[in-house]
């Protein structure tokens, strides 16, 4: 062996002269300031927010159409004044959940509950009480609907019958 190194090959030399600047000193290119770079994205955003809640909202499902299922529901025994110009079920009747602001509920053809409401004012005719019933967004396209008063049962009636406000319902 001999401890001869071997001959390394040369570097280049460098060149003489620096690589051209891409962007002249005299060049009349402009850059955006950053407000300016703020505003435009600002409203780049907001485009695009809008955009997609246009999409969205037009795209998805219709709510329902609903109207107010209204009528009376009479309690023909045990009807008793209430002391305040209305009346109810006497208290010993086995009627006294029949007073205003007895819960109303709805149920579609499927049986699922569709709406919610309660009695509504009273009066005393003849020894019945008369409640109004106004049960507010009852969605359309039923075939029918039950109506129940309280836990008292279910009245069915046809959809034209609940949306042309024909609900007349008694008890007792």
């Amino acid at each position: 062996m001999s401890n001869d190194v071997p001959e390394q090959p040369a570097i280049p030399p460098l060149p003489d002269h620096q690589p051209a600047d891409p962007a002249p000193a005299n060049s009349t290119k402009r850059h955006l300031g950053p407000l300016a770079a703020g505003l435009i994205g600002l409203a780049s955003g907001a485009a695009i927010v809008g955009g997609t809640w246009a999409i969205t909202a037009s795209s998805g499902p219709d709510r329902p159409s609903t109207f107010t299922l209204e009528g009376t529901f009479t309690l023909t025994e045990d009807a008793t004044s209430d002391g305040d110009g209305g009346c109810g079920g006497r208290y010993d009747s086995g009627y006294d959940d029949i007073t205003e602001g007895a819960g109303v509920t709805v149920y579609g053809a499927s049986g699922d509950v569709v709406a919610t409401g309660q009695l509504g004012d009273s009066s005393l005719k003849s020894y019945t009480c008369v409640f109004d019933v106004a049960v507010d967004d009852v969605p359309t396209g039923e075939k029918f609907y039950k109506v129940e008063v309280s836990h008292r049962g279910t009245l069915q009636l046809s959809a034209e019958e609940a949306e042309n406000g024909e609900l007349a319902a008694s008890l007792g």
